[in-house]
């Protein structure tokens, strides 16, 4: 687990952009049951969440369409919250950071690590949106 004090301004990066933390395994459950689409970050300490995922999940709700709800869960400090939103992202294996965006519960669109590792946010931001104008 990582101290509190090392993920606080990562957290803050999406947090102020709009996501919702979920910490629990309920409050994954229930992100997931709302109707409409609902985008998932799994937020990392690595260095391609800070120079590509994030910066890209932030860029891409420029887009006309987005997603009814905006969520994230942290790898490596939210155990439960992060094991469930996975769960809900089989066949893809675990991965951090990740995206995924859902569809009345269900995954229509997902990001994996090595669709973020030494690429642009912005190449990232145009893969969300393009899901962004098929599925929202």
């Amino acid at each position: 687990m990582y101290p509190e004090e090392l993920v606080k301004p990562m957290r803050a990066d999406l947090a102020s952009a709009g996501f919702e933390e979920l910490y629990t395994s309920d409050a994954v459950e229930d992100a997931l049951k709302q109707e409409g689409t609902t985008l998932v970050v799994v937020n990392s300490v690595c260095g391609c969440a800070a120079a590509n995922a994030r910066p890209a999940a932030k860029l891409s709700l420029q887009n006309t369409k987005k997603p009814n709800h905006l969520v994230t869960v942290f790898a490596g400090v939210d155990t439960d919250a992060v094991d469930t939103a996975r769960n809900h992202m089989v066949p893809f294996p675990p991965s951090s950071p990740s995206m995924a965006l859902f569809r009345d519960g269900e995954l229509v669109h997902m990001i994996e690590r090595h669709h973020i590792e030494g690429r642009p946010a912005e190449m990232i931001a145009e893969n969300l949106m393009e899901a962004y104008n098929e599925f929202c």
